[in-house]
């Protein structure tokens, strides 16, 4: 096994499934069936019929619902429980057929990866949705289609680009978290103090 082009290919499918899950799985598959890229043995179920056609289906759900201010930031909430297991097992199916500290290590990887993209775009969705205008949803949704589209670029072609901005995005994730974190908590007391308003005393 190439172990560095496998390292960047785990890394991108976790952080680009905490962007698009469906996108990712729909988009690697049809790549791996299509003969453009070879998948290693552990994702080779992401070109069977069914997982195309439901990931596929999946894909246009999310991609329409990403576009839609207050509902991205519900799909997002419910997708917290979904995006991150599958990241992380996209990083470990990658190394499935290695040693297990192998596989231990690309599954921890994976859904720190996966966990801290999904957290990042959550939070930082809900905070752009206090914005009455659509624009900036819209701006951001396309945004993260567009680096979704990158990264699957740079995972198989350059991996070692993929994985100098992935060391990046790391960085920029350890210094804005904790400020998505203050802007939300900020937003939620705003929120009941609105709703403490409207509900007091006539």
């Amino acid at each position: 096994m190439d172990m560095l082009p496998n390292v960047a290919l785990a890394g991108g499918l976790a952080w680009a499934s905490g962007i698009r899950l469906y996108a990712t799985i729909f988009i690697a598959g049809m790549l791996g069936r299509l003969g453009f890229v070879h998948l290693p043995a552990g994702l080779e179920m992401l070109t069977h019929n069914w997982v195309l056609g439901v990931s596929g289906v999946l894909m246009l759900g999310e991609f329409l619902a990403d576009k839609i201010p207050g509902f991205d930031s519900v799909w997002d909430a419910i997708h917290t429980f979904i995006r991150i297991p599958a990241g992380t097992l996209l990083a470990w199916g990658v190394f499935k057929e290695s040693a297990p500290s192998e596989q231990f290590a690309a599954a921890l990887m994976g859904g720190a990866l996966v966990s801290g993209t999904h957290l990042a775009k959550m939070g930082g969705r809900a905070l752009i949705n206090t914005s009455p205008e659509p624009f900036s949803n819209w701006t951001a949704s396309a945004s993260e289609d567009i680096s979704l589209l990158g990264a699957t670029y740079l995972m198989w072609r350059h991996p070692v680009a993929l994985l100098v901005l992935l060391g990046l995005f790391v960085v920029l994730l350890i210094w804005l978290l904790p400020k998505i974190v203050r802007g939300l908590r900020a937003l939620w007391r705003r929120l009941r103090s609105v709703r403490t308003a409207l509900s007091g005393p006539v």
